[in-house]
């Protein structure tokens, strides 16, 4: 007994010599992590809003007869927007202006520093051209089938950058210096998101998977040993000095440590045992419309979309199938009041709005009525049995509020939902947002279980607590201070081990 407890205290006296900085490193962009809400990008919020409006005057060519011009003749997605103050259409990566039919050919360096400057309403001298990337950087590290793109520096006190696509002649990318900032000491180390090891995207899993489960096995054994080494008599801690506060403070925050090496080991899935999905794939068809029949989409005069948007200003027409039949999701401008942060704050942009889509408004396409009921619950879950050959319906609840398992720290997912559980092998729950009868969330057994494993065990996710801010700011603080506490005063022994023995070495 007493050569099996010297074996795990050299074991984790020198594994904590070697990754006590990892968990430092960890605990201390983790605060950062509360706030920072990942790496920068730009959200579909602020991309609305910054779109210039539709001048629906200009449209004189129908969806069909734009698609005509590229051979789109059967797109499963059309949208309307603005194209360097053109209206065009999109149907998947193929752009046609709606003024004569010409095809979109790409913006150059001149046209990319326009559209930054419309993007940011600030005039020609406060935009400056960059360069072109063809290879991503810290920042398009997720927009790599977009490269190449065109980097605009803006001259504002947030110290904006900007990536225009060429091939899609709008803004895919915003980065401020306060967000660039705020990833560099939170999301970037806390995940190793460094560019030369995240290209190398399979080294970049490794470290993620090895590296966590390392630590992991690190803070137990400390637990194993804190309760092996505690003395019934007095003085029950058998150590003093700075390995006494390593003692103690380890018996404090010991089992949190592990609890959250672990979850973080679970965030890369290292078993894939989540992904077993036997429903999700019919269920999406049965919703998602198919391909579009262009010609169900009519020639309409401007006055009558003034008349669906209430006057204000049209930003995107999206062409959809729903529920069998062809409607417009027209897309306004959302109410600048929601947009928090971004860009005069110069953090990550999100909206304190828990109806990010508030200013979306459902036409259908036949009689051009503005759809102002959703559709029944009833529809709904018929159509959702139907798409999984007749599985029984354990449940159905229409949410205005989230639950656990479908949920938005910044309210951006959509309410009021249909849940629906059923019965199937997987014990799956579907979220359909009834407005366009579509499905927004999916989840099965084992999603569920991974769900209190990593973002319960790992952001303490639990809805009591963290929806009411800033007490789960101050308790997840507090916590992550503790375990910073353990993972400091181990480093700082385990230099001042390491240092002893390289002394004696030279000596």
């Amino acid at each position: 007994m007493i050569r099996l407890r010297k074996i795990l205290i050299l074991l984790h006296r020198y594994m904590g010599i070697v990754l006590s900085l990892m968990f430092v490193m960890w605990f201390v962009t983790g605060i950062g992590m509360i706030y920072s809400r990942g790496m920068p990008r730009l959200t579909p919020q602020v991309r609305l809003t910054r779109l210039a409006p539709l001048e629906m005057t200009s449209v004189k060519l129908t969806p069909q007869e734009a698609a005509e011009r590229v051979g789109a003749l059967e797109p499963r997605r059309a949208l309307l927007f603005t194209v360097t103050g053109r209206p065009a259409y999109r149907f998947g990566s193929d752009i046609v202006f709606a003024d004569n039919g010409e095809v979109f050919q790409g913006v150059d360096a001149g046209q990319a520093a326009k559209v930054a400057g419309t993007f940011m309403n600030l005039p020609a001298q406060n935009v400056r051209y960059a360069g072109e990337l063809t290879e991503p950087d810290q920042w398009t590290l997720t927009q790599t089938r977009q490269l190449p793109l065109h980097k605009i520096e803006v001259d504002d006190a947030a110290r904006t950058e900007l990536y225009v696509s060429p091939e899609q002649g709008e803004v895919i990318q915003v980065t401020t210096r306060g967000s660039r900032l705020l990833s560099w000491v939170s999301t970037i180390p806390h995940f190793l998101y460094f560019t030369s090891l995240r290209l190398k995207n399979d080294w970049w899993v490794r470290a993620m998977t090895w590296i966590p489960a390392a630590t992991v096995v690190l803070a137990a054994l400390g637990v194993v040993l804190g309760i092996v080494q505690f003395r019934r008599r007095s003085p029950h801690v058998p150590y003093s000095g700075w390995m006494r506060w390593h003692y103690v403070t380890g018996l404090v925050f010991g089992v949190l440590t592990v609890t959250w090496a672990f979850s973080g080991l679970l965030s890369m899935e290292p078993w894939a045992w989540t992904e077993r999905d036997n429903i999700e794939r019919g269920t999406r068809q049965a919703f998602s419309g198919g391909i579009l029949d262009l010609a169900s989409f009519p020639r309409v005069d401007d006055a009558s979309w003034q008349r669906v948007s209430g006057g204000r200003p049209i930003k995107e027409i999206e062409f959809a199938k729903i529920m069998d039949k062809p409607h417009y999701i027209v897309r306004t401008s959302p109410d600048e009041r929601t947009v928090v942060g971004w860009p005069d704050g110069g953090h990550q942009p999100y909206f304190v709005s828990r109806d990010p889509d508030a200013a979306r408004v459902i036409v259908a396409a036949d009689s051009f009525s503005v759809r102002h009921e959703p559709f029944a619950t009833e529809t709904l879950v018929n159509r959702l049995r139907k798409a999984n050959q007749g599985v029984d319906v354990l449940e159905t609840a229409s949410l205005n509020e989230y639950d656990a398992y479908y949920s938005s720290r910044d309210g951006q997912a959509p309410l009021p939902v249909v849940r629906v559980k059923l019965a199937d092998e997987a014990k799956t729950w579907v979220y359909l947002d009834p407005e366009v009868g579509q499905v927004v969330g999916h989840v099965n057994r084992l999603n569920r279980i991974e769900r209190w494993l990593y973002n319960g065990l790992h952001t303490l996710d639990l809805p009591f607590l963290y929806y009411n801010r800033p007490l789960w700011d101050g308790v997840v603080i507090a916590l992550t201070l503790g375990g910073t506490a353990v993972s400091a005063i181990g480093l700082f022994l385990g230099i001042r081990r390491v240092r002893r023995g390289v002394v004696r070495l030279a000596s």
